[in-house]
């Protein structure tokens, strides 16, 4: 899939294309909905298909108070978005310049840019540019005046609940990771780049990746049964993750760790991005007396993963 950061930079071969137009953070079944909106027209009219997405979130820029931590890393949603079938991917930045454009702005920029559209697809509700001036209503004028057609897709309910990013976030705050699965139909995972670490699960004979997860929602903190694809090998590896600040150490800062320990396997990961697909919930963090108590109890989640992963 390709990639691109403005609309100019689409190739010629990608315009009239069919847009889904979202944050996507999750790419939940929500989201499904709304590009296999664009999917489909795009195969009835032989034309391309992409995602218009933005980084960071326009929260961040707007209000970085209010700013959500994100369900996953902008690498890891492209390659969600790619396994849909999508043609290309274009990730608008989104700068304080971009948040003062109004709705109408914003359209007609995005439109000559790529030089014409041939549908949009966005969700029910769908608001956009400087106070919210953007909306379903001015696509459909827009539309008109602009040659391109608009889809709107009704929200996804699950069970009674409305399936949203804001619904997954929660329900990972509660450990609720069968549900999150659900939400967004495939396996929770989450990715990092390697980080170098204070080496201390090496000193305990269990050497870990410590990955980079900054501004990303997370599960309960406890250790995890979990499988680790190393996307440059395509490779797949039963691990135990750890998910906490490891009060065993009595770090008086409580520094956030994700750390994953590859078993049976051996090797440099620093600078390679893992993907980490939670299996099961093996035992909440705890502080041990000593660090060979705390190495026990390591063998022991160990032997518990094994299992867990068949």
């Amino acid at each position: 899939m390709l990639v691109t950061r403005t609309p100019a930079e689409l190739p010629r071969a990608l315009r009239g294309c069919c847009v889904a137009w979202g944050l996507f953070d999750g790419v939940h079944l929500g989201h499904q909905h709304v590009i296999r909106a664009a999917l489909t027209d795009a195969f009835a009219h032989d034309a391309p298909s992409v995602a218009l997405t933005f980084d960071p979130h326009p929260l961040s820029v707007v209000r970085p108070e209010r700013a959500p931590r994100l369900l996953q890393p902008l690498p890891q949603r492209l390659r969600v978005l790619a396994d849909l079938g999508l043609t290309a991917a274009l990730v608008f930045p989104f700068t304080r310049d971009v948040a003062d454009w109004s709705g109408d702005e914003f359209i007609r920029r995005l439109v000559s840019g790529a030089g014409g559209l041939r549908s949009l697809s966005v969700g029910e509700g769908f608001q956009f540019g400087h106070n919210r001036s953007g909306d379903v209503p001015l696509l459909k004028r827009l539309g008109k005046e602009l040659g391109f057609g608009v889809h709107v897709a009704p929200p996804v309910s699950l069970g009674g609940t409305v399936v949203s990013s804001s619904r997954i976030r929660q329900c990972l705050r509660e450990g609720n990771l069968e549900y999150v699965t659900e939400l967004l139909g495939r396996p929770y995972a989450i990715s990092g780049v390697v980080r170098p670490g204070d080496r201390l699960g090496r000193q305990l004979g269990v050497p870990t990746a410590n990955l980079a997860i900054d501004g990303l929602e997370l599960p309960p903190f406890g250790v995890y049964a979990a499988r680790v694809r190393r996307l440059t090998q395509s490779t797949d590896h039963p691990s135990v993750l750890n998910v906490g600040v490891r009060p065993t150490l009595g770090k008086p800062d409580g520094e956030l760790r994700f750390e994953v320990h590859l078993l049976d396997f051996t090797g440099n990961l620093y600078g390679e991005e893992l993907e980490v697909t939670f299996v099961e919930f093996l035992r909440a963090e705890q502080r041990f007396e000593s660090l060979d108590a705390l190495r026990e109890q390591i063998g022991r989640d160990q032997a518990a993963a094994r299992v867990a992963l068949g």
